[in-house]
């Protein structure tokens, strides 16, 4: 009985994956960086980054601090971790500790500065209150963009990467899903006709930093592979630089899937030489 139970889960298992793959080779891409772009080099001298104590955004965050185009990293967060200690040690990050994520008036002069937004913040919504989970993952990012307009006054250029995952969207029956997928409509609500332009990241499984990752990481991934579902988290930050810079190629409110951040990812290190 337990042998028929466990060969019927292990069939179960490779069945989600293969359908995980086929859906994510047939649905997760529509774009593809122009060879000719209009680079504007300035477009992310102040990048401001959002949930870097996390696994994907520790991955967001090292790969602004590795960009020659990034003059200055404000990481707003409520606790620090090695990275961001390391950083604000070189003068390469400055960290700004931050308690109300739905009031960011103090700000203001900071918000002033910034072109780029990478936002990382979330938790999971398995054991979360309902509620409490749209307060972090639509008021929180909705309550910044309103504030960002208003210290930014117009002043391009300007873009709002927000990691939402794979899955996302309005009319999902997930409740998490359909919670990211309002947000990611809402900021580009806000968002049209001011010169800002925003971009949720639908992204698959984004494999943490060198320094975070485990060998269970590295067993599981090659079995998402195929279906370009994997996206490292440094290369999940270059896709968001390269495309800020790009200011003129994809408008407001695009939805970047797991296969289009590769591409634009692949597109930045061979411009830039970094791997």
């Amino acid at each position: 009985m337990l042998k028929k139970l466990l060969f019927g889960l292990f069939i179960g298992f490779v069945a989600l994956l293969i359908g995980l793959n086929i859906w994510g080779a047939v649905t997760l891409g529509k774009f593809s960086p122009t060879t000719d772009a209009d680079r504007d080099p300035h477009a992310n001298r102040v990048v401001m980054v959002f949930g870097a104590t996390g696994s994907a955004g520790d991955g967001v965050l090292k790969a602004a601090m590795a960009d020659a185009e990034v003059d200055k990293i404000y990481a707003v967060t409520r606790r620090l971790s090695p990275r961001l200690e390391a950083g604000q040690a070189a003068g390469r990050v400055e960290v700004i500790l931050h308690q109300d994520f739905t009031d960011y008036s103090g700000l203001r002069a900071q918000l002033a500065e910034v072109n780029t937004v990478m936002w990382a913040l979330g938790t999971t919504s398995v054991g979360m209150d309902p509620d409490l989970y749209r307060r972090i993952h639509v008021d929180f990012p909705t309550a910044f963009v309103r504030e960002w307009l208003t210290a930014r006054s117009g002043k391009g250029p300007m873009a709002f990467h927000y990691i939402t995952g794979m899955g996302t969207g309005e009319q999902e029956r997930a409740q998490w899903a359909q919670d990211k997928g309002r947000a990611e409509r809402e900021v580009a609500e806000m968002a049209a006709g001011t010169g800002l332009r925003t971009f949720g990241h639908r992204s698959g499984w984004i494999r943490p930093t060198e320094e975070n990752a485990n060998l269970l990481i590295y067993l599981a991934e090659p079995l998402l592979i195929p279906g370009h579902l994997v996206i490292r988290g440094t290369d999940l930050g270059r896709a968001m630089l390269e495309i800020s810079s790009r200011t003129t190629e994809l408008p407001s409110g695009v939805l970047i899937d797991n296969r289009d951040a590769r591409r634009y990812a692949a597109a930045y290190r061979e411009r830039t030489g970094l791997r």
